[in-house]
């Protein structure tokens, strides 16, 4: 009977935890546990190109199930590969272990071939980072470590020497349950009735909602009723809250669209739903109270009238109760009219006679590809560009789900994470909107996908340009430098993988285009040619950006959102009661 190793102790209580994969790199003192998977039914090893690929795909996983999710660097550049995907995963509050293998044990501190120290290279990007130094610590270590990456929706590192991984288990592998369902944070009584009071003395409340709205979306609508306010989002609330919402005036941050800005700056009262939102500069810093489950978080920043430590959801619905209808709406009808107002002023950019024009607008492509895409639709968007167009053309449903590196912000996100969502969701439509800087970047995930089959659909906006950087240089008054480059043919690339691919320079071939790569049974890579001087700002920019904007600039700039946003903002006009 063959020995039970560390190893194959540790692929044993993962299976029992529900993983059933680990994204990694196979590599010399990770072959115990490669070896291990190989020989456990339920769990496999998907290979990637690259350890930063397996951290984002892992993410993307976990994040879309609130399971689990495992990847894994061999030792040395293995590690550090692995870094930036950890990041990433980290400051999205997704639960993930990534197992960081090491040199042989006896070689620790005499500056072996590929060492580091991986027990201190991933504090800063962890919750728990552990080293396993001896078979007794196990099973006990990996289960603590679990547990705190569910526990707090954080990344756990295990570092293992692979040595050690090899050596006989010295404890039984026996079972403890996970704790998966977390309990609800409830809002003292006292803070409860502080808030009601805030709203109820306020003549013009005005809600900014987060990703911690998920699972309130009735509770705030009931509270937009009672206080007329209107409601505005960050990038990761838009998913939770903008669908079947009559008091939606847009987005605010530097990808911001609509109404939202001057809504918040007029209101008497702001309150803050379930948001860490990190651009301080475009919150008011007064009249703002905050709700969140994290007390931590409270009063990071702006100042507050108040926080409420609490759940949201359960924080509202004990609110609600004390809160007194508003019996006017005028402050909510105007900012109904404005967000309109402000989408319709710009659709002409992207609508008018936009069929017959060359390079082909991002807009028009990203708004098609909303019309097209399936209700379920996972999106997976790059950062930089593709996710301004995400966040002014994608329509949310309450079914759909967007994954970005919305914190973190790194490049090149978009593929791996798409790898992680396919492989979460086998039947469901995985949408990945590259830029072609960030596809550029982890190019070699494209055979990732096609290795193991899977039918992602890559969406390249390629306008031979970092056009997010570009941006920010003119808006700095800097005049743009190395951000373009020259044209590539992604569609070669991907058929050379063995990937369906076409290329699309005209927008009279953008429907037929679209509809065929998400009809295709498989991987399939769309490189959509558009314009490098199709930028964006944001709804509010200081007199200085403007400055050095118009010193800098002769790009077309567009600057406010359209797509279906509009359609929304014009049936919300048309559900005014009228006098």
């Amino acid at each position: 009977m063959r020995k039970l190793t560390v190893a194959q102790q540790m692929v044993d209580i993962l299976r029992q935890a529900g993983v059933e994969r680990i994204y990694g790199v196979v590599g010399d003192s990770l072959n115990s546990v490669v070896d291990a998977v190989r020989r456990t039914d339920g769990i496999e090893w998907v290979h990637v190109r690259n350890e930063e690929a397996a951290a984002f795909a892992a993410a993307a996983e976990a994040q879309l199930t609130g399971k689990l999710a495992v990847c894994a660097g061999s030792c040395g550049p293995g590690n550090t590969h692995l870094i930036q995907g950890l990041y990433d995963a980290h400051r999205s509050g997704a639960p993930v272990l990534a197992l960081a293998s090491h040199i042989p044990s006896h070689q620790i501190g005499t500056g072996f071939f590929q060492e580091t120290h991986p027990e201190r290279l991933f504090t800063e990007c962890s919750d728990y980072c552990e080293m396993i130094s001896t078979p007794g610590q196990m099973p006990r270590v990996l289960r603590i470590a679990m547990q705190r990456a569910l526990g707090n929706s954080a990344v756990s590192v295990l570092v293992i020497p692979g040595d050690v991984a090899h050596d006989e288990a010295t404890h039984p592998t026996g079972s403890s349950d996970l704790v998966t369902e977390r309990g609800r944070v409830v809002a003292p009584d006292t803070q409860v009735r502080a808030l009601a009071e805030k709203v109820n003395a306020a003549r013009k409340v005005m809600l900014f909602c987060g990703a911690g709205v998920r699972d309130a979306h009735a509770e705030v609508m009931a509270l937009a009723e009672k206080a007329a306010a209107p409601i505005g989002h960050t990038l990761r609330g838009k998913e939770w809250i903008q669908f079947d919402n009559p008091y939606d005036v847009g987005m605010s941050g530097l990808l911001g669209y609509g109404a939202c800005f001057d809504a918040m700056h007029e209101a008497d009262l702001v309150v803050l739903l379930g948001t860490d939102f990190p651009y301080n500069d475009f919150l008011p810093q007064a009249r703002t109270v905050q709700i969140d489950h994290d007390a931590g978080r409270l009063g990071r920043r702006t100042v507050l009238e108040l926080g409420v430590h609490g759940d949201v959801r359960e924080t509202l619905r004990a609110v609600l109760p004390l809160v007194e209808a508003k019996r006017g709406r005028t402050y909510l009808d105007r900012m109904l009219h404005n967000h309109a107002k402000s989408l319709e002023k710009v659709v002409s950019a992207y609508t008018h006679d936009v069929e017959r024009y060359t390079p082909i607008h991002p807009e028009y492509a990203a708004s098609v590809l909303d019309d097209l895409a399936a209700d379920d639709a996972v999106f997976t968007v790059d950062t930089g560009m593709s996710n301004v167009w995400a966040a002014r053309y994608l329509t949310p449903n309450g079914r759909r789900r967007v994954i970005g590196s919305f914190l973190h912000g790194t490049m090149a996100n978009a593929l791996p994470h798409a790898i992680g969502a396919q492989f979460a969701y086998a039947g469901r439509q995985v949408i990945s909107m590259s830029g072609d800087g960030g596809l550029g970047m982890l190019m070699g995930e494209l055979l990732t996908v096609k290795l193991h089959d899977l039918p992602v659909k890559t969406i390249v906006f390629n306008n031979s340009s970092l056009g997010m950087v570009k941006l920010e240089m003119l808006v700095e008054g800097l005049p743009e430098h190395e951000t373009d480059h020259e044209p590539v043919d992604y569609a070669a690339i991907a058929r050379g993988a063995g990937i369906e691919a076409i290329r699309i320079e005209r927008p009279g071939d953008v429907v037929e285009g679209l509809k065929r790569a998400l009809a295709h049974d498989g991987p399939f890579l769309v490189d959509l040619v558009t314009d490098p001087n199709a930028l964006s700002i944001p709804p509010h920019i200081s007199a200085a950006q403007v400055k050095g904007f118009a010193f800098a600039a002769g790009r077309t700039v567009l600057d406010g959102g359209v797509g279906k946003m509009l359609d929304l903002a014009r049936a919300n006009l048309r559900n005014i009661p009228r006098p």
